[in-house]
């Protein structure tokens, strides 16, 4: 029985030092190769992955600075949260105001009446500034301000440390901002409804009021000579310089990329696509956890040398690079005394550089039996107590 619990105690040893041996080949993250991201002329920009929202790269992602009408990203977040996208606006006096006014516009005339889905056509298509405040006045109550708040306090729920709003359109103000991450963060969101991921797509488009038509055109010039570009919306002011939010996708893969303040007005096109390509060629997006492997090995109910598989029921697909730090985190319950193939006995937590970008539930590879009262008994034996009774039955 000695030498037993001391081939028991070794074999524990050396399993231990497996253990450890397999975790130090992990290449530390300050030791991966990080590819070199673009030199871009710009005060801020940044490059994210459209599915996780993980960075990829930028520079002064955080810093808060003035944004024009990309402003409309978060406009029609709130609109599409909140509003029947075939209900009636009328345009007042004080939105025709804007007309001619300021940097972009559409024509509109008080009086006209238009959809929701409408105005949001002209806001975010050609920047029409008056479409936004006839959106707002009817969102807010006949408020504007209220509806500058409402998009503050989405802003406060989605997280973003770096945003605030004075008004719906991005006329510069002392205290309206935003950084280019955060943005970044406002267009995955917003992208996420069908009815926004498809207006910001769009290159030509008429709108409809009572007694006109009036065809627009698309400011983001991506739209015409890049194929995987599909949004999202550009911002110039005196202020902000010129600002471009747009996405892109290939295949499985789809990227954000934030430009603000950049050096010209055609030169942030050239440099969101530059950061977007920057994406494609180095990153990839594959499975960081995969179905049907195992990712827990569950010792079961009173048998010291019997376990059972579990793993992973989906895939948990993510951006891949030498530079990203992958972590998996494991949560597995007490295995119950029986259970069928395909039982949910666990979690794994997939980590990209400390950020969750999914989770998979863990199954049984294959069911398992209650152990017998005769294996209970056996196992009992391994405890000090019953080490006589180890001993009679040996």
């Amino acid at each position: 029985m000695r030498v037993t619990a001391i081939l028991i105690a070794f074999a524990l040893v050396l399993g231990s030092c497996e253990w450890d041996q397999a975790a130090a080949q992990e290449t530390p993250a300050g030791e991966r190769t990080a590819p070199k991201p673009p030199k871009l002329d710009a005060r801020s920009w940044v490059l994210v992955d459209a599915d996780t929202g993980i960075y990829l790269a930028g520079k002064n992602p955080d810093q808060r600075l003035p944004i024009a009408s990309t402003t409309t990203v978060m406009t029609a977040l709130v609109a599409l949260e909140e509003a029947n996208l075939d209900e009636k606006v009328t345009i007042s006096e004080r939105a025709e105001r804007f007309v001619g006014f300021t940097y972009s516009n559409v024509g509109l005339i008080s009086g006209e009446r238009l959809s929701v889905r409408e105005l949001l056509v002209a806001s975010l298509v050609p920047s029409g500034t008056e479409a936004v405040y006839a959106l707002a006045e009817h969102l807010g109550d006949g408020s504007v301000d209220e509806f500058a708040e409402e998009m503050n306090q989405e802003a406060e729920s989605m997280g973003l440390k770096n945003t605030n709003f004075e008004n719906p359109a991005g006329i510069d103000a002392r205290g309206h901002y935003s950084s280019a991450r955060d943005l970044a963060t406002m267009a995955r969101a917003a992208m996420e409804y069908p009815t926004f991921d498809d207006i910001v797509d769009t290159e030509q488009a008429t709108i409809t009021t009572q007694n006109r038509e009036i065809a627009v055109s698309n400011t983001n010039k991506l739209l015409y000579t890049y194929d995987e570009a599909n949004g999202v919306k550009t911002g110039t002011s005196p202020k902000a310089g010129p600002c471009l939010v747009t996405s892109a996708t290939d295949g499985d893969e789809s990227y954000v990329a934030v430009v603000l303040d950049a050096r010209g007005e055609e030169y942030r096109f050239d440099a969101a696509r530059t950061a977007l390509e920057y994406g494609f060629n180095n990153y990839e997006h594959e499975p960081l956890a995969r179905k049907g492997q195992v990712y827990e090995e569950l010792q079961l109910p009173f048998r010291r040398d019997e376990s059972v598989g579990l793993v992973a029921a989906k895939d948990v697909l993510g951006p891949a690079s030498p530079s990203l730090e992958v972590e998996r985190q494991v949560l597995v319950k007490a295995a119950p005394p029986t259970a069928k193939a395909g039982q949910k006995l666990g979690t794994v937590e997939v980590f990209v550089n400390g950020k969750s970008v999914g989770s998979s539930p863990l199954i049984t590879k294959r069911g398992y039996k209650e152990a017998s009262l005769w294996v209970k008994a056996r196992y009992a034996a391994i405890w000090p107590a019953g080490r006589l009774w180890a001993w009679f039955l040996d």
